[in-house]
C-alpha cells in the first residue's frame, strides 16, 4: 500500500491509533495533515514526522470546520480522535455525554463533510476512514456516553456510504477492542475488569495500535475499491466470542 505523492487528513494523530496511522503514511510516502488537541502533539508531529499539524479542540464546532478547510486539499481523511468519560449508566451526566457526542461523533461529520465538498468540486475521487469501536455493538458497563457515540458514529459512517460512493468517495468503518493507547490504558487499568474483556478476546491479547492502523490503510488504499460501507471489527474476535 504506497501513498507516495498522497495527501491525508488524520484527526487524533497526536497519540495512539492517529499517531501510528501518521508514522506508517509517513515512511509510505504520505503528506500528513494532523489534528490534534494537545499543543505539545503539534509541536512532536511537525518536528518528529514533518506533517502539516493543526492544533484544535475537537468538541469545538466552528474551530473543528475551520480546521478541516485548513487541512485541505487532500485525498484520503481518517477520522481517528476519539475521547471517553467513565460513568455508569445512572451517573452519566448531560456534560460528559455530550462532550463525547461532540468529539466521537460530530466532529467526525464536520471534518468529513468539509474533506468530501472539495473533492466533489473538484472532481476527485477519495475514500474515509471512521475510527469506532466494538462499544458500539456491545454494551460494556461503565461507557454509556461512549457507546452512544460510537453507535452514532455507525449510523452516519453508513449513510455518507451510500451518498458519497456515488460521486467516488468510499466510506468505511473500523471497529477495534481495546487497544492500547493511553486513552485504553486509563479505561482498562483495574486489572479485574481487564480480565473480563481479555478473556472475551480468542486470541488472547488486546490490540496494538499498529494491528489497527494496518487494516485503515488497506480501507484507504486502492485494494480495496469494492469496499465500501463495512464495519470492519479488528478485535481478534471479540464479537464471536
Amino acid at each position: 500500500m504506497n501513498f507516495e505523492a498522497k495527501k491525508v487528513i488524520v484527526t487524533g494523530a497526536g497519540k495512539g491509533i492517529g499517531r501510528v496511522v501518521a508514522e506508517i503514511l509517513v515512511k509510505r510516502g504520505a503528506k500528513v495533515a494532523a489534528l490534534t488537541r494537545s499543543a505539545d502533539d503539534v509541536v512532536s508531529l511537525r518536528e518528529d514526522l514533518g506533517c502539516q499539524a493543526i492544533q484544535v479542540d475537537l468538541a469545538d464546532a466552528k474551530a473543528t470546520r475551520e480546521a478541516a478547510r485548513a487541512a485541505l486539499p487532500a485525498d484520503f481523511l481518517v477520522n481517528c480522535a476519539g475521547t471517553t468519560e467513565l460513568q455508569s449508566f445512572l451517573d452519566t451526566t448531560v456534560e460528559a455525554f455530550d462532550h463525547l457526542i461532540a468529539v466521537n461523533t460530530r466532529a467526525p461529520m464536520i471534518v468529513a463533510q468539509e474533506y468530501a465538498r472539495f473533492l466533489i468540486e473538484e472532481g476527485r475521487h477519495g475514500a474515509i476512514v471512521n475510527v469506532s469501536s466494538v462499544a458500539s455493538f456491545v454494551g460494556i458497563p461503565d461507557h454509556a456516553a461512549y457507546c452512544a457515540s460510537k453507535g452514532g458514529l455507525d449510523g452516519l459512517t453508513r449513510v455518507m456510504a451510500k451518498e458519497l460512493a456515488p460521486k467516488g468517495i468510499r466510506v468505511n468503518g473500523v471497529h477495534p477492542t481495546v487497544t492500547l493507547t493511553p486513552m485504553a490504558i486509563k479505561a482498562w487499568s483495574d486489572p479485574e475488569k481487564a480480565a473480563g474483556m481479555l478473556n472475551r478476546i480468542p486470541v488472547g491479547r488486546f490490540a496494538e495500535s499498529e494491528d489497527v492502523a494496518e487494516v485503515i490503510l488497506f480501507l484507504l488504499s486502492d485494494e480495496a475499491a469494492m469496499v465500501n460501507g463495512i464495519s470492519m471489527p479488528v478485535d481478534g474476535g471479540y464479537m464471536i466470542a
